[in-house]
């Protein structure tokens, strides 16, 4: 078979290395990929939002499968455009990807179903919102209700905070249209898990839960930023908060999508708050996570390609999806100044020994060399019996990669370990 998977960071570099195991797979393409993947997936140029770039690539190379993995081009239809010509994908159409390009249409859907989220208000008039954030409890969340790099989320510790994010949003469209309409919405408090599922629109099957860290900094200070490192399985998602989920979350979510008639199929990411009044959803993604994917797919034991054609398929009811009981970790290295200001270009060398537990996320190759070329460099993902001997392992593995400029966070999965005790 020959697999195209569409997207360049560290999450498509970890679903291709998983795809790979594949005995049935000749060829793995990525488009655009980044220089990182080369020993993995041959490298196709073009952009990831490039829908008709992507369909005659797949056309004219007899691509038997699109893993389409990024928010942007599942929302824009990428999904639909290569059903249309009769190539089978991974991932939703663009009337489902709406759970994550709208949080308009998200929060509104969780609402008429009875699916438990923080309360909120929706404004498409800056000066309402305003009035509303003048009156409103804080702390508060201010939401673009579009696509924003994951950018367009702001907590609001205080009431100009507020303002300002609600300024930035409306009136000086610092996320262009995707801030026109915002939601306001309470400020929950407990840990955040991540559980990413397989659904084929039917059945539901969540993947190993995993803790993200979104600050730049140690002990979650500094901005934040796609996410400096992960656990998993994440502690404070015991099996009696799994059953919650599954019950009052997971399964009416699916269902409420089929009622709507924007059947989902894919990775359908809930991001979790398990708050004194239970699990609650603080956000969908119509996709795989990153830097999750990077400590979730390294636990799977059954085939990820035989589960991702169950969901095109709607087998996924009988098809096996195992995951081993051990422990990741991943730690991302970035570049100094991530997520705002940083230098590319930095060469990139690593021990042999730990070329095969690297995830590429910011790289590109230049004079023959590996560079740097984003914030997100790289990620090293260890596993291990327990998660103690799994950080200690990714942290061992980063003294062996050098690149200049480089910074990572030193407390990953701190957290997890505080809360194991």
């Amino acid at each position: 078979m020959k697999i195209l998977v569409v997207g360049s960071g560290g999450r498509e570099h970890a679903i291709i290395k998983t795809i790979k195991e594949n005995k049935g797979v000749e060829a793995i393409y990525a488009y655009p990929g980044n220089g990182g993947m080369k020993d993995d997936a041959i490298l196709v140029p073009g952009s990831a939002t490039d829908v008709e770039g992507v369909v005659n690539f797949a056309k004219s190379n007899l691509i038997d499968y699109v893993v389409v993995t990024p928010d942007d081009p599942l929302v824009l239809g990428m999904v639909d455009a290569l059903e249309a010509v009769g190539i089978p994908c991974f991932g939703p159409r663009a009337n489902a990807a709406i759970i994550e390009g709208s949080k308009v249409f998200s929060k509104n859907l969780m609402k008429k179903y009875g699916i438990p989220t923080a309360a909120y208000e929706v404004f498409d008039d800056v000066n309402k919102a305003l009035a509303y954030v003048e009156t409103c409890p804080i702390p508060t969340v201010i939401k673009a209700d579009g696509l924003a790099l994951g950018k367009g989320v702001v907590i609001a510790m205080t009431r100009d905070e507020a303002k300002q994010a609600v300024i930035s949003c409306m009136s000086d469209h610092q996320f262009g249209k995707s801030g026109d309409h915002i939601v306001i919405e309470e400020f929950l408090e407990g840990p955040e898990v991540s559980v990413l599922s397989f659904t084929d629109g039917n059945v539901v099957v969540p993947m190993i839960s995993s803790m993200d860290h979104k600050r730049a900094h140690d002990n979650d200070e500094g901005l934040n930023t796609g996410g400096m490192g992960t656990i998993a399985p994440n502690p404070y998602y015991t099996s009696d908060v799994a059953s919650v989920c599954m019950e009052k979350i997971f399964l009416p979510t699916i269902n409420a999508m089929k009622e709507e008639g924007r059947t989902f199929k894919g990775c359908l990411y809930f991001g979790l708050m398990i708050t004194k009044d239970g699990p609650k959803v603080i956000e969908y993604n119509c996709r795989f996570g990153d830097p999750e994917t990077q400590v979730v797919l390294p636990l799977l034991e059954s085939d990820l390609l035989t589960i991702m054609m169950a969901t095109t398929n709607g087998t996924l009811n009988a098809t096996e999806v195992k995951f081993s009981s051990k422990s990741a970790c991943c730690v991302i290295m970035a570049s100094n100044g991530y997520p705002t200001h940083y230098e590319k270009g930095f060469e990139i060398t690593c021990e042999p020994s730990v070329k095969d537990d690297i995830y590429f996320a910011g790289a590109a190759i230049k004079d023959g060399k590996l560079v740097t070329n984003g914030g997100r460099v790289l990620g090293v993902t260890s596993i291990a019996d327990d998660l103690k001997s799994a950080i200690a392992l990714s942290y061992e593995k980063v003294g062996k990669i050098h690149f200049d400029n480089s910074f990572y966070r030193h407390d990953i999965g701190a957290r997890a370990l505080k809360a194991k005790e």
